[in-house]
């Protein structure tokens, strides 16, 4: 742990791994501090970082109730990583790195909006219109084009070497517009239900239920809902993965594979007690738990193993974490930085910024938003939850296909 904090009127203490916690992030924190429903403590991961509500990289214990902007509108978002046999002699060639991720892109769509043209076919969308009740429908024609679909914005799929000289696939998506309009409409209603109780909150944002109201209980449902279609998305994307490098590397064999969430709540005991488990960017790291920790676009990804650490609810960072807003980031870096960053690893050309000019007249800015010196050192914020999680794998990208 880095430091505590507890100060004369706050509710709870503030215990971060994170050394440096920005003043948005912290009065986030601050105001986790002083809800009324959560306990024991507010846990901030060192990818902290200010978020809606709540900071990203935040781990709360609520005691029968939930907070929709705890979990956030990328409900279930995550990661999925399998190892291959392949030695990484084996796409050393950028030719064939290149033509794996073009084939990627002809049958993944990728990007803001980009979905299949078809409906896709799952179970889980007939299981869950069948307990639905009289809750709103989230399942639109939307969600079933969306099912295998990468998404925009830092979601990515990247082929990786790790330091074993094997070959790793690794996906980072979520549940894509389902997640975000099950927490808005669900918002909404938090926020009507504690004005109507007369509820004092250090943030109108930090609206929750009961969980034995029946909005609590429909939240809670919609919300596995949508983990279960983000994991599914996953396995999806990573299924077609698995079926292009065999068509370029029929040798290829899949060993292992991990699948997680880094936004959600979840009941579980701690201190021996049950609470609802806020993580938002955040991973579990249960004692023996298997999990993945990216970096950005140029710089090492963890394969790691919680060691349960009941001080961060047994949990960890899901990433490097933002050091600059993507705003930030378009106005400072410059391309030819960010190209030296991303040196040998096989990419897209960068995309001009939505909206975005630059000081000359017409000139339009290049979304630099996910370049790798946006982000926090990977290696820093492995080292500040050293007491939270262990390395296995250290992986590094070979090439990285973007949102």
């Amino acid at each position: 742990m880095q430091w505590e904090k507890f100060e004369a009127g706050w509710r709870l203490p503030i215990k971060s791994w994170c050394a440096e916690v920005e003043p948005g992030a912290l009065q986030q924190a601050i105001n986790l501090a002083n809800h009324p429903v959560l306990e024991h403590r507010v846990a901030l991961m060192p990818d902290c970082h200010v978020g809606f509500g709540m900071p990203i990289g935040g781990v709360i214990a609520a005691k029968d109730a939930l907070l929709p902007s705890a979990v956030g509108v990328d409900i279930g978002c995550g990661m999925i990583a399998v190892q291959t046999n392949l030695p990484i002699e084996k796409l050393r060639d950028p030719r064939l790195r290149r033509d794996i991720q073009d084939r990627l892109k002809k049958f993944i769509p990728v990007g803001e909006g980009r979905s299949h043209r078809s409906k896709q076919a799952w179970q889980g969308f007939e299981r869950y219109l069948d307990e639905n009740g009289q809750v709103a429908d989230f399942v639109s024609e939307l969600d079933r084009q969306n099912l295998g679909t990468l998404g925009g914005g830092n979601h990515f799929i990247e082929l990786q070497e790790s330091d074993q000289d094997l070959v790793w696939l690794m996906i980072h998506s979520g549940s894509r517009n389902l997640g975000t309009r099950v927490e808005q409409y669900y918002q909404k209603k938090a926020r009507a239900y504690n004005e109507k109780l007369g509820v004092r909150l250090p943030d109108p944002e930090l609206a929750f239920f009961s969980v034995q109201e029946k909005d609590g209980k429909d939240y809670f449902r919609d919300m596995q809902f949508a983990l279960e279609y983000a994991l599914e998305n996953r396995h999806r994307m990573m299924d077609v993965f698995k079926q292009i490098v065999s068509e370029f590397l029929p040798e290829a064999e899949f060993l292992c594979e991990i699948n997680i969430h880094h936004n959600y709540a979840a009941k579980e005991e701690h201190f021996g007690r049950t609470y609802y488990i806020h993580r938002k960017g955040a991973t579990s790291a249960k004692k023996g738990e298997m999990g993945i920790i990216p970096g950005s676009m140029g710089t090492a990804s963890y394969i790691v193993r919680g060691l349960g650490n009941p001080e961060s609810f047994m949990s960890c960072s899901h990433g490097a974490g933002r050091v600059m807003s993507r705003t930030a980031a378009n106005q400072r870096l410059s391309r030819e930085e960010c190209d030296l960053a991303m040196k040998g690893i096989v990419r897209e050309a960068w995309k001009t910024a939505s909206g975005r000019r630059g000081k000359n007249a017409g000139q339009r800015l290049l979304d630099l938003s996910e370049a790798p010196q946006a982000y926090k050192d990977i290696d820093e914020v492995m080292q500040a939850q050293k007491e939270l999680t262990e390395i296995v794998v250290r992986l590094k990208p070979m090439s990285v296909l973007k949102g």
